[in-house]
C-alpha cells in the first residue's frame, strides 16, 4: 500500500483541490462531504486564514464556471434561474466546507504550536 502524507502548510490552492476532491468522492454524504472535505484541505492549509481561503477558491471556481456556460447558451433568463439555484447550492454545499477548513486550521495551528 502507498504511504501517503498529509502534510500542513501546502499551497491553498492544493489544498482546495484536495478538499473539492474529497467532496467529490463523498458526493452520497450530502453535508458530511464538505466537511471532511473542509477538515483535511484545512490541516494541509496549515491554519484558519489559509484554510478558509482555500475553501474559497472552489465557490469561485463554480460560480464563474456557471456564468461561463450560461454565456454560451445565450440564456440569460434561464441563467438567472440557474444561477440563483446554482449559488443557493454551492452556499449549502460550502457551509461544511468552511466549518470543516476552519476546524482542520485550527487543529493544525494548535499541533503546531505544541510540537514548536
Amino acid at each position: 500500500m502507498a504511504d501517503v502524507r498529509i502534510t500542513r502548510g501546502s499551497s491553498p490552492f492544493t489544498a482546495a483541490i484536495v478538499m473539492v476532491v474529497i467532496s467529490l468522492v463523498l458526493f452520497f454524504l450530502p453535508l458530511i462531504n464538505g466537511l471532511i472535505g473542509g477538515f483535511v484541505g484545512g490541516y494541509m492549509a496549515g491554519g484558519v486564514r489559509r484554510g478558509l481561503t482555500a475553501a474559497i477558491i472552489p465557490a469561485i471556481v463554480v460560480a464563474v464556471a456557471l456564468f461561463v456556460l450560461l454565456l454560451l447558451f445565450e440564456a440569460p433568463l434561464a441563467g438567472l434561474f440557474v444561477g440563483l439555484a446554482g449559488g443557493v447550492v454551492v452556499v449549502l454545499a460550502d457551509v461544511g466546507l468552511f466549518i470543516g477548513a476552519a476546524l482542520g486550521g485550527a487543529l493544525a495551528q494548535s499541533r503546531t504550536r505544541l510540537t514548536a
